[in-house]
């Protein structure tokens, strides 16, 4: 080195001493200067040259460069300024970009692996006649403008019953009654008399017509009066013949008996025609109307469908029951139909954004408000009881010509997420890849796999149909407006998450309010249960699981909801229905496959469960195992940090891709 510095400094002696040393220096400061403008120009300049600064930051006037962001693949509510490792799973940070970081404050940003880890499903909101299935049940009855009474007419003694049993078939004009009557004998007298007098004094014809009239309203035929007449004498018997056809099903005489004007001797039923009466539930009412085809099905004709019309809606609910009674009229010509038979009907019910039920059958039609069968085109009157004929629109049906406008907007049943009367949606926001926005919407009545939208959405967006439970609880995390925090403000990643009542649920509370210590000790034997099961399904122990999901059962039978307070116990009915109902399955599972399915959609109303109410006694993780379910993915919870994988047992037992705390127990917090 001091070689160097010496050969250095003998260089610079010779060079200044030389008589060309001015003009290399002049050179020199030439070439410094344009390298100067070049540079400061902004064409780039060649990069490659020494002296060029290759780690500094373009230059860029008046603006401040953008602070770098770096978040987690696996969960994108982490946000740091500097790389590293993410403080739930332990996977590397990676940068946030400009367009990435742009998002509301009721939007999260989800990756591609995250979407497909948390399986988001989208659908589009559109404009469609949706159908709902109104079920019913009921029993066949009579007709009772079908039935009719054989009475006698005029006191006397039944001498004969020509028939005398129940369930005979007659005819119009069979003889059923042979009845003995001394005041039919009197009347028949009275006739004989009169026809005598008008014979031989030309007069008392009016007598005559008026003795007549009596034997007919006594029911004698006009043939057995010309016969009396012809013959000259009276009979003592009067032969009662059926007014009509049908089945005799009571017998209220038998011979010998002696009976008064107007005692009751059968009674006579057409079964031509039957009615079917049935019970609709209080809330299916708005999509029953008069006039609408009913299909039913009976034990006796497995396989064969009959049809009728709803032709009465009772007015008033049976208060007891909460059901309204519906009468279909049923066309019976084979008489298969039989009285007390049971019946399960469906009616098929349209609806259009105005509310009004759609049957393009009857749409712009007449009918009659009396017969439901009769239809016309035109106004008139009805061919059976002569009412004058109404528009079936008068109903409640909608006209054909406004069908396609008077389409209703719709979504599947599987987007909204309900508590309370708040219902709230999430939906793609476009032109933005992976992120979602919430949207509180009003919705109409459910039809079918279809919600009737009446305000918040807009034809042509796309709405999670499913995972947006998932995507509800991700916002919860971020402290962001979500299905339980409208508000938001839940508590923020890496803050405490148990006991403080949620923002959500405590909108009548005082802030800092605490959820019941006696409800959360029973959170807590539901998550110990809870882990109970899953301790089994890891060691492949269906039993074991079964017996413990008993028991959640009945810890979760010990809640009581009556300690918690307006939103709060709303949202624990929510919870309440889905760990009880997945409790049950994994109860009866058949196999420790479907016990594992169960656990897993048993799993995330717990976590939420746990979250919200818990006390915190305990620190519960929430594993994440990539493989399960044909590599669909799933959670579980677990009361200890190692792994034991309940979805693969002893099979893979450690097998998880995350872990993250859901919940730290108090004497944890720093």
């Amino acid at each position: 080195m001091k070689k160097l510095i010496e050969i250095l400094k003998d260089f610079l002696k010779d060079f200044w001493q030389s008589p060309f040393r001015w003009p290399v220096l002049a050179v020199v400061v030439v070439v410094f200067i344009l390298g100067l403008l070049i540079g400061g120009s902004g064409s780039g300049g060649d990069t490659g040259r020494p002296g060029h600064d290759h780690g500094a930051e373009p230059h860029v006037e008046g603006a401040k460069q953008k602070e770098q962001i770096w978040t987690c693949s696996m969960h994108p509510q982490i946000r740091q300024p500097k790389p590293g490792k993410c403080p739930i799973c332990g996977m590397d940070l990676i940068p946030v970009s400009t367009e990435e970081e742009e998002v509301g404050p009721r939007e999260l940003k989800l990756s591609p692996t995250a979407i497909k880890l948390a399986d988001i499903q989208t659908a589009p909101v559109e404009r469609r006649f949706v159908s709902t299935i109104i079920r019913m049940v009921g029993k066949v009855e009579y007709d009772e403008s079908r039935l009719g009474y054989i009475t006698s007419r005029v006191p006397g003694r039944i001498d004969r019953l020509y028939v005398d049993y129940t369930g005979i078939t007659v005819r119009k004009g069979d003889h059923l009654v042979y009845l003995y009557s001394p005041e039919l004998i009197s009347a028949q007298q009275e006739l004989l008399q009169a026809l005598k007098a008008y014979r031989k004094f030309g007069s008392g014809k009016t007598t005559v017509n008026a003795a007549r009239e009596k034997l007919k309203l006594w029911g004698l035929p006009a043939a057995q009066i010309k016969e009396i007449e012809k013959r000259g004498k009276p009979t003592d018997h009067l032969t009662i013949y059926s007014p009509m056809s049908g089945i005799i099903i009571h017998k209220n005489a038998v011979e010998g008996m002696y009976v008064k004007t107007g005692s009751k001797i059968y009674t006579i039923a057409d079964l031509s025609r039957v009615w079917v009466k049935m019970d609709a539930y209080e809330s299916d009412l708005s999509w029953i109307r008069y006039g609408q085809i009913v299909e039913f099905t009976t034990e006796a004709y497995p396989g064969e469908t009959f049809k009728g019309r709803i032709a009465f809606i009772d007015p008033v609910l049976n208060e007891k029951t909460r059901t309204v009674k519906v009468r279909v009229n049923v066309l019976n010509p084979g008489q298969k139909l039989k009285p007390e038979m049971f019946v399960r009907a469906v009616v098929h019910s349209k609806l259009s954004v105005s509310g009004k039920v759609m049957d393009p059958d009857l749409a712009g039609k007449w009918i009659s408000p009396m017969h439901p069968e009769i239809i016309k085109d035109k106004p008139g009157n009805c061919d059976v009881c002569g009412m004058p004929l109404v528009k079936a629109e008068d109903l409640g049906y909608i006209l054909a010509s406004a069908r396609e406008k008077e389409a209703p907007l719709v979504i599947p049943a599987s987007a909204p997420l309900i508590t309370g009367k708040r219902a709230v949606i999430y939906v793609a926001v476009p032109g933005k890849e992976g992120i979602f926005a919430g949207k509180e919407v009003v919705l109409g009545p459910r039809a079918g796999d279809y919600y009737l939208v009446k305000k918040g959405l807009q034809e042509g967006e796309q709405v999670v149909v499913n995972g947006a439970f998932k995507i509800d609880s991700d916002l919860q995390i971020q402290a962001k407006p979500s299905m339980m925090s409208p508000e938001g403000g839940a508590p923020a990643p890496g803050h405490d998450h148990g006991g403080t009542v949620h923002a959500a649920a405590k909108k009548e509370a005082k802030p800092g309010h605490t959820i019941p210590t006696a409800f959360q000790e029973t959170i807590d034997g539901m998550a110990d249960a809870y882990f109970a099961v899953h301790q089994a399904l890891s060691s492949d122990n269906l039993g074991g699981a079964q017996k413990s999901a008993a028991d959640l059962q009945k810890k979760l039978a010990l809640v009581d909801m009556n300690l918690l307070k307006g939103n709060a116990h709303m949202i624990w009915m929510n919870l309440e229905k889905k760990i009880k109902e997945n409790s049950q399955k994994l109860k009866k599972a058949k196999d420790i496959e479907a016990a594992r399915v169960h656990l897993e959609v048993l799993t995330e109303p717990l976590a939420t469960a746990i979250k919200l109410f818990g006390s915190r006694k305990t620190t519960v993780y929430r594993f994440h195992c990539p493989m399960a379910f044909d590599n669909k993915g799933a959670y579980w919870l677990q009361n200890s940090s190692e792994t034991r994988n309940p979805y693969f047992g002893s099979s893979m037992l450690t097998c998880k891709d995350s872990v993250e705390t859901l919940v730290q127990a108090k004497k944890e917090k720093k």
